[in-house]
């Protein structure tokens, strides 16, 4: 395929073409060329993968590896103090999403009894009483209020913390930490102390857990006794990060969009049987987790380019999930659109574990608030809502919200 837009440097993340939208440059590369060459900062040359079905393909294909010791792993963006990669990365213990099989198989078959459809179902209600309380509690302030504060961050990470067996007490170690290491101009020094504070927490939380066992998910894979604490802790970090900032980004990032389309919004209040369908459109429309990386292991071909092995690709859910060849007019936030097969959530192996409590924590919030907050509106222009383009996963760093009346619970 013949490129007729330039290699880019570096990884576009400018959102000049609205919020919601992907970077124009991403979306001009996806049209011309969905898997492209492109530069990093460090001089070296990889690819860059947009298009959806070239995605989807990469993403099934295990020849593309997680894993980040079989060869260096170039970033798209620079990290201050971040020294030049002379040779691969160790393997972190228990980290499963970059692991290949075997190995993340058995980490991963550990864990997906506990993640079920079944069981989450079964913790619906439990979901639901826990926004229930937020949402009680968001009443009683006097508004405009930070809906990410109060409310998008509260409730995933209550969920997560109840499930994992984590004191919500201690929340400010991985709130604030968490932030810390997904924010790409904290320095190395900064990021490392940020993991070293939530690993050292995790690493008493699951030794204690192994003693005298709860009730819980970090308890339930402390019984395996072929667990290392190393690999507890890995698993422990994984679960608790992914478990409460992404959810947080779609909760504050979607009600942010809700309200920017009034007669989207209109209709789903009218009618809250579309509130599935709608968590799906969401997910395809806003991509909060945007970009994954593989290592090619061998040379491959990929969208009528040869990968040569040892590239790193990087991988855009946002440009595939926007992609006009798998979705009509992909800009567009349509409500009734039938989103299956988005990949928000991943796809092949790593899919998004969680991605069940996910949904059923979505429908939950965004339903209680519409419920609750039929005069919901954003207390600021909406130029002014600043938008998480330094993070590595997108959203709002505060969405001020105000209302007239809140209606009474039920």
């Amino acid at each position: 395929m013949t490129s007729t837009v330039s290699i880019p440097d570096g990884l576009p993340t400018e959102r000049d073409a609205g919020p919601f939208d992907p970077p124009r440059a991403i979306t001009r590369l996806r049209e011309a060329r969905p898997v492209s060459p492109m530069h990093f900062p460090d001089g070296h040359e990889g690819w860059l993968v947009t298009g959806y079905d070239e995605v989807r393909a990469l993403l099934a294909d295990t020849r593309f590896s997680s894993r980040q010791d079989l060869g260096i792993l170039h970033m798209p963006f620079e990290t201050p103090g971040m020294p030049a990669q002379t040779e691969p990365s160790p393997p972190t213990p228990g980290v499963f999403l970059s692991m290949d099989p075997p190995e993340h198989t058995r980490m991963r078959r550990k864990l997906t009894g506990a993640f079920t459809v079944k069981r989450m179902k079964q913790l619906e209600a439990q979901i639901e009483a826990i926004a229930d309380r937020q949402l009680d509690h968001l009443a009683r302030l006097t508004p405009p209020v930070d809906l990410v504060a109060e409310f998008a961050l509260p409730v995933p990470s209550l969920v997560i913390c109840e499930l994992l067996g984590v004191p919500y007490a201690d929340r400010e170690t991985f709130q604030a930490n968490s932030a810390k290491i997904l924010e790409r101009d904290v320095t190395l020094e900064d990021k490392m102390s940020a993991y070293a504070t939530i690993t050292g927490y995790l690493a008493e939380l699951v030794t204690g857990k192994r003693a005298e066992p709860g009730d819980d998910i970090l308890s339930d894979l402390a019984r395996h006794e072929d667990l290392t604490v190393e690999e507890l802790v890995g698993a422990a970090f994984l679960l608790l990060l992914a478990g409460h900032e992404t959810t947080a980004n779609m909760l504050s990032l979607g009600t942010f969009a809700l309200l920017e389309h009034p007669a989207q919004l209109a209709e789903l209040r009218a009618d809250p049987e579309l509130l599935p369908n709608a968590v799906e459109e969401l997910m395809r429309y806003l991509s909060v987790v945007d970009i994954n990386y593989r290592y090619a292991v061998e040379d491959l071909e990929l969208g009528g380019e040869t990968i040569p092995a040892g590239s790193t690709v990087v991988v855009s859910t946002l440009a595939a999930n926007r992609d006009p060849r798998r979705f009509t007019d992909p800009d567009t936030l349509d409500l009734h659109r039938n989103a299956r097969g988005q990949l928000a959530f991943g796809h092949g192996i790593h899919q998004c574990l969680g991605q069940q409590l996910a949904r059923i924590e979505m429908r939950a919030g965004f339903a209680g608030l519409l419920r609750r907050f039929p005069t919901l509106q954003l207390a600021v222009p909406a130029g002014e809502v600043r938008l998480r383009t330094d993070m590595n996963i997108y959203g709002v760093h505060a969405l001020p919200v105000t209302w007239t009346k809140p209606a009474a619970p039920g």
